[in-house]
């Protein structure tokens, strides 16, 4: 059976220990003491194996985006993302024209991986959401929340929608967060500038999460605490962050380290189409994009996704920030998937799980990927 052999692997629960992984049909058959019982798939040496990364909020990398609506850009994406240690991702759209959006779903219903990450689905950021935190999304695309036209959304997604991005405090948010929590699916607040007492009462309805928590929402203050405090206020809600200390500072991240349960931070890229490019002129959206210094913005200056690398987020984490490498991994890793259900799957090294690992040098680097058992990538 192959697999690794005496691997430096995490193990969630257990800590950095020496391992056996056996790897059968693309899953994880049997963890065991070292004891060589493996054909090794590669040398793992002192290096650190995990579980992949999940990167549940991305539009696109390598050139590409998933609004691009084609094979060709998914596949891309796909490609790039796995050189940074990312094994699984939600194929993140855009508030654009509504046709413009289905054909983006429908082309990641009929995607078939090749040798990169796994699509595990969408997450549809807009069209329901806020004029006034905007961020880089196109206002004139904007849509109030309708169950009938979030149902076009999902038919067209091949019912693979995971994660579906709002303002609750618009007209018939309430309605549809309770139609969408009803299939199944994760419902977060984002480009909202909801109050708290909104939040609290979108949560009664099924919000559980928090979309790129302080970007695009309305701030904490001290008379109303808006939807960045309640992100912090209340423990139910799952809070992604984009940890490349420019979208969200320091102090920042470890004020909402410091508030959250540990299992409800989820780091996300929200990456753009320059991601893995060199600095130049990009697109986001139908908008132009400048990046510079491993920044992207609009003309205006406002920050249009990033460029951010998963690997670069943990790292962050861990040097920047103090958290333990554990605890940094599984806001990369098991987070993520406990926030789509999918725990039991993937974002964790156990038996049963998909075979999806990562092998990091003591930097961070990447030296290795596997999806599914198979070595997708490998470094120079």
């Amino acid at each position: 059976m192959k697999g690794f052999a005496n691997a430096k692997v995490y193990i969630r629960g257990k800590g950095v220990v020496r391992a056996d992984i056996a790897v059968e049909n693309g899953r994880i058959a049997r963890i065991s003491p070292p004891s060589q019982s493996v054909e090794p798939i590669a040398e793992t040496g002192d290096c650190l194996l995990v579980a992949g990364f999940i990167d549940e909020h991305i539009h696109g990398a390598g050139g590409f985006d998933v609004m691009d609506g084609t094979q060709a850009a998914l596949t891309a994406v796909s490609d790039t993302l796995v050189k940074e240690g990312t094994t699984s991702f939600l194929a993140t759209t855009m508030t654009c024209r509504a046709d413009d959006i289905k054909k983006s779903l429908k082309a990641v219903a009929e995607f078939k991986r090749r040798r990169g990450a796994r699509i595990l689905g969408v997450h549809l950021e807009g069209p329901f959401i806020s004029r006034e935190y905007l961020g880089a999304q196109a206002e004139e695309h904007i849509q109030y929340p309708s169950n009938e036209t979030f149902s076009d959304f999902l038919s067209a997604s091949g019912s693979n929608i995971k994660i579906v991005t709002l303002a609750p405090e618009q007209a018939g948010a309430e309605r549809l967060i309770k139609y969408i929590e009803g299939l199944g699916i994760t419902v977060s607040a984002g480009h909202s500038g909801a109050s708290a007492e909104q939040i609290a009462d979108a949560m009664d309805c099924g919000l559980t999460c928090i979309t790129h928590t302080f970007n695009a929402q309305s701030p904490l203050r001290h008379r109303e605490i808006g939807t960045a405090g309640a992100a912090l206020l209340f423990d139910g809600l799952c809070c992604e962050l984009i940890a490349d200390t420019v979208h969200v500072s320091v102090p920042a991240i470890k004020l909402l380290l410091k508030n959250k349960p540990k299992d409800k931070v989820v780091l996300i890229t929200d990456a753009m189409r320059a991601k893995g490019l060199s600095d130049g002129v990009s697109e986001l959206g139908g908008q132009t994009v400048y990046v510079k210094d491993g920044q992207a913005r609009l003309k205006n200056g406002s920050l249009a996704g990033s460029v951010l690398k998963m690997n670069t987020a943990v790292k962050n984490l861990v040097e920047k920030c103090g958290c333990s490498v554990e605890y940094a991994l599984d806001c990369a890793t098991y987070n993520p998937a406990k926030n789509l259900g999918l725990e039991k799957e993937y974002g964790v090294i156990q038996p049963g799980a998909a075979a999806d690992f990562t092998l990091l040098d003591s930097a961070f680097n990447v030296v290795l990927t596997v999806v599914g058992g198979e070595v997708v990538y490998t470094v120079g």
